[in-house]
């Protein structure tokens, strides 16, 4: 198998990934996107032969075209520009997660700063205010009070991107400190991981704890219909307990707050006994073979 990996910095998922792929006497074609040319015409020569491609650009902007073009030249692409618009940006997320049923938090997007101060006055104190676009926690605000609304609003209406100008506002989810990760491939788990912190934000990036966690039968059902609804792929899917019964810890339910597309698995390779780089290669040696196989038979 031929392998492309789209990137713009190797991080320590890119290596696990590559190191799989060479013990298995894989052929890997390394495409830097900050170098790279891609034409409308003709495919560069880093795709000719390529059995399939993997995404792993930072940039989302990056991620998104490098996808379509990888698309356009017929080469399978892991995950699709389609998978990676929708997962990209927060409110295309929230809308499939919605479409499909799939129980997400409630949110408001508003295109001025006062339409977006009533949606945070209707969801009442705390709320959330994110960014579409972003990952890792970062530009995040959990907003306690009108003052300091008022303060946040005006600062993004002044940041001049167009992307600030949109206000995505989402209820506050009171979870018990925690929320869970779940490493999927078209909707079958490969390993999840509870990380737990302090602080409202409970990302690893921003240093919360991590340990395995075993998912239970609602918690798979949702996986499952999340990858689905984003249109399946290697997909971090993110769910908080809600409906908390603090005195014995049980929950009603789960909701899915977002479904990522260029998922980091650095931390959860490392809380669980699962090889996670080597089922990430079993699912991708089984998707460049079955994209050959109907080729074949085309």
């Amino acid at each position: 198998m031929k392998v492309g990996l789209l990137y713009s910095r190797i991080r320590r998922d890119e290596k696990l990934l590559l190191s799989e792929l060479r013990e298995r006497d894989h052929e890997i074609e390394k495409i830097d996107v900050r170098k790279q040319q891609f034409n409308i015409h003709e495919a560069p020569e880093a795709f000719d032969d390529l059995d399939i491609v993997v995404d792993r650009c930072l940039a989302t902007s990056r991620s998104v075209y490098a996808t379509k073009f990888a698309d356009a030249y017929g080469v399978p692409v892991v995950n699709g520009p389609e998978v990676a618009n929708t997962c990209a940006d927060k409110v295309n997320n929230s809308l499939a997660l919605e479409a499909a049923g799939v129980p997400t938090p409630n949110t408001d997007v508003a295109f001025t700063k006062d339409a977006a101060l009533e949606s945070i006055e209707k969801f009442g104190y705390p709320c959330v205010l994110k960014p579409v676009v972003g990952s890792w926690g970062r530009l995040m605000a959990k907003i306690d009070s009108r003052s300091a609304a008022e303060a946040i609003l005006e600062h993004k209406e002044t940041l001049g991107h167009y992307e600030h100008k949109i206000f995505y506002v989402q209820e506050f989810v009171d979870k018990p400190g925690r929320d869970m990760r779940v490493l999927a491939v078209d909707g079958e788990p490969i390993a999840a991981m509870v990380r737990s912190s302090d602080h409202w934000l409970t990302n690893a990036a921003k240093g919360a704890e991590t340990a395995e966690f075993e998912l239970d039968d609602r918690a798979l059902e949702l996986v499952e219909t999340a990858s689905d609804a984003v249109g399946g792929g290697l997909l971090g899917i993110d769910l908080m307990e809600v409906g908390i019964d603090k005195e014995s810890g049980e929950f009603e339910d789960y909701t899915v707050h977002e479904v990522n597309h260029t998922v980091e698995f650095k931390a959860l390779n490392e809380v669980t006994d699962v090889d996670v780089p080597a089922k990430v290669v079993d699912w991708l040696e089984g998707k460049a073979a079955t994209a050959a196989d109907a080729e074949v038979t085309a």
